[in-house]
C-alpha cells in the first residue's frame, strides 16, 4: 500500500505518493492564478483549486497501480476560506494570506475586543491576513454572500467536502483562522458571537492524524483510486514542513527557504508572553498532539536572490538557458566564504516577523567603488539570515530554545548558502533528504491514521538526514559583533523613512 500527501498552496497544488518506507513514488503538480480584481485584493478561484487538486491526485496515483493509495492527508496554506451555499455551491473566491482589504477592520475590531484578550485566546496578534478579519470584511461589505453561507471552509476541509466527507479541520490550521481557542481546542464562542456565526458554520476541529472518513465511492472511482481511501486531518503547511523534516521534539526547528523563509520549532505546551505578542510571534498547535509551534518568517527570503538574478546575472541566466544548468547554482558559486563588507536590511518586501512592517524599505550600507558583485550577493543573503537570527533571539528570550535547525526547500540544495546561514545564526543546520516536506508529513499522518502507528515513529523511519553543517567559528564571531549593528540599522531606516 502507499500514502498520498496533497499540498494546496497559494500558487499551485501537488500530490505526492510515498510507499510504506517513505520512498517517493509519484508526483503531480498544477499551477493556478492569483486573482487581484482591486488593489490590495488577492484571491483564488476555489473551483479552479478544487479541480486542480482532483487532477493532480488522479495523475499521481495513475502511476502507482501496483502500490495503491490507502490514505490521504491534506496540507494547505493558512487563513484562506471559501463561503459555501445551501446546495454546496461556492459563493465567492477565497481571500488568501496577502489580501489586505481588512486592514482597517483588523485594527478597529481587535482594539474594541481587546488586544491582550484576543492574543490569550488565539495565540495570534491581529493582522489582516487572518480569517477572522476577512470574515468581518465579508460581513460588512458582502452581506448577501455572508448571509447565504452555510459553511466557511478552509482548503483542508474544502477538499474533504469535495471528496464527499463531512469536513474536519486540523487544530494547526484552525489556529490560523483566529477563531480557535488554542487551549480548549474548540471554536471560541466569544469571537463567533461577534461574527453572528456558530460552530456549525465551520468544520469540526480535530488533532492532526485523525481519520475523518473515506472518499465517496463514486468520487474515488472518478479519481482512479483502486481501493478505499481513508482521509486524515493534516494541517497548516509550515508545521507540516517541520514534521516532514523530522522535527518531533522540542529544541529542533524547520528552516524552510523558498520565496519566503520560515523557521517553525516544536515545543511542549502553549508558550505565550508579552514579548512574543509584541513581536507578532504566534503560538498555535503543532502537528503532534500536545505540542505547539510558531512561525518566524521573512517575506523577502529567496525573493532577494531572485531579484539579484534578474537584475545582475544575465550571463548566468543565458548559460542556464543554453545548458540546462540551474541559474541559482551558477550564481551561488560566486558566494565566497568570508563575511561581506556590506550590510543589508532585507526589507525588499514587507518584513514579516517580528515587526510586520509594511513601510520601511530595504537598504544596502557600505558601498565603495571597490565593491564587487560577490560582496553584494553575500550581503543580501546575510541580511535575510540576520533577520531570522533576530527572530530566533526573541524566541530564545521567551523560553523557546532552538538547538538544531533542519533545512528544507530550494535553498537547502546549496552547501555554501546553508554554511552562510549556520555562520550568521551560529547554530548547526542539518539537511534533510526530502523535497516535498509538507506532502511528506501529510502522508505520514495519513499512514498513522490508517495503521495506528504513532506519527513520531513513522517520522523516525521515513526521514533521512544528509549531514550537519557546523558554524565556522571565525565567521560566526564576526557576525556576532555585527548583529547589534544590524538591529540599529532597522531603527535608523524606520525613522528615516517615516
Amino acid at each position: 500500500m502507499s500514502y498520498m500527501g496533497l499540498d494546496v498552496g497559494q500558487t499551485g497544488c501537488r500530490a505526492v505518493i510515498f510507499d510504506e518506507n517513505g520512498k517517493q513514488l509519484a508526483l503531480s503538480y498544477r499551477e493556478y492564478k492569483t486573482l487581484s480584481p482591486q488593489e490590495g485584493w488577492a484571491e483564488l478561484d476555489s473551483e479552479t483549486v478544487r479541480d486542480s487538486c482532483f487532477t493532480v491526485m488522479k495523475e499521481a496515483q495513475a502511476s502507482c497501480r501496483k502500490n495503491p493509495v490507502r490514505a490521504l492527508g491534506i496540507s494547505t496554506q493558512g487563513e484562506a476560506f471559501t463561503p459555501i451555499g445551501p446546495k454546496g455551491e461556492y459563493l465567492a473566491n477565497a481571500m488568501i494570506t496577502f489580501d489586505t482589504r481588512p486592514a482597517e477592520i483588523a485594527k478597529r475590531w481587535s482594539e474594541a475586543f481587546g488586544v491582550e484578550k484576543l492574543y490569550r485566546i488565539t495565540g495570534h496578534t491581529a493582522h489582516p491576513m487572518f480569517s477572522l478579519f476577512k470574515l468581518l470584511w465579508l460581513k460588512e461589505n458582502r452581506g448577501d454572500v455572508f448571509g447565504r453561507a452555510e459553511k466557511f471552509l478552509c482548503f483542508e476541509d474544502l477538499i474533504q467536502h469535495a471528496l464527499g466527507i463531512d469536513p474536519a479541520i486540523s487544530w494547526s490550521l484552525a489556529g490560523r483562522t483566529m477563531l480557535f481557542n488554542i487551549r480548549t481546542h474548540a471554536w471560541e464562542d466569544k469571537i463567533l458571537n461577534e461574527l453572528s456565526i456558530t460552530p456549525s458554520h465551520l468544520a469540526t476541529p480535530l488533532p492532526s492524524g485523525t481519520g475523518v472518513g473515506t472518499i465517496d465511492r463514486d468520487t474515488a472511482r472518478g479519481l482512479g483510486f483502486q481501493e478505499e481511501v481513508l482521509v486524515s486531518t493534516a494541517g497548516h503547511d509550515q508545521p507540516l514542513g517541520a514534521l516532514g523534516a523530522g522535527v518531533v521534539k522540542s529544541g529542533k526547528a524547520m528552516y524552510a527557504t523558498g520565496t519566503s523563509e520560515c523557521i517553525s520549532p516544536a515545543f511542549d505546551g502553549p508558550i505565550q508572553s508579552d514579548e512574543l505578542r509584541d513581536y507578532n510571534l504566534c503560538t498555535y498547535d503543532y502537528t503532534i498532539s500536545g505540542m505547539y509551534t510558531t512561525a518566524a518568517f521573512s517575506l523577502t527570503g529567496g525573493n532577494i536572490l531572485k531579484w539579484f538574478r534578474d537584475e545582475w546575472c544575465r550571463k548566468e541566466m543565458a548559460r542556464a538557458s543554453e545548458t540546462g544548468e540551474d541559474a541559482y547554482e551558477l550564481i551561488l558559486r560566486d558566494l565566497g566564504e568570508k563575511p561581506s563588507p556590506l550590510m543589508v536590511l532585507p526589507y525588499f518586501t514587507p518584513s514579516g516577523t517580528p515587526y510586520f512592517d509594511t513601510r520601511t524599505p530595504g537598504a544596502v550600507v557600505g558601498l565603495r567603488l571597490s565593491t564587487k558583485r560577490s560582496d553584494m550577493l553575500r550581503a543580501l543573503l546575510e541580511g535575510v539570515a540576520f533577520e531570522m537570527r533576530l527572530n530566533l533571539d526573541i524566541l530564545t528570550h521567551s523560553g523557546i530554545g532552538v538547538e538544531e535547525l533542519r533545512a528544507i526547500g530550494g535553498g537547502a540544495r546549496s552547501t555554501a548558502w546553508i554554511q552562510l546561514k549556520a555562520d550568521v545564526l551560529n547554530k548547526p543546520i542539518t539537511r534533510v533528504r526530502v523535497t516535498e516536506a509538507a506532502c511528506f508529513a501529510a502522508a505520514m499522518l495519513g499512514c498513522s491514521a490508517l495503521t495506528g502507528e504513532p506519527v513520531t515513529d513513522i517520522a523516525s523511519r521515513w526521514v533521512m538526514l544528509e549531514g550537519e553543517i557546523e558554524p565556522n567559528p571565525g565567521n560566526a564571531a564576526v557576525y556576532g559583533e555585527r548583529f547589534e549593528k544590524y538591529r540599529e540599522l532597522y531603527t535608523l531606516m524606520r525613522d528615516f523613512s517615516s
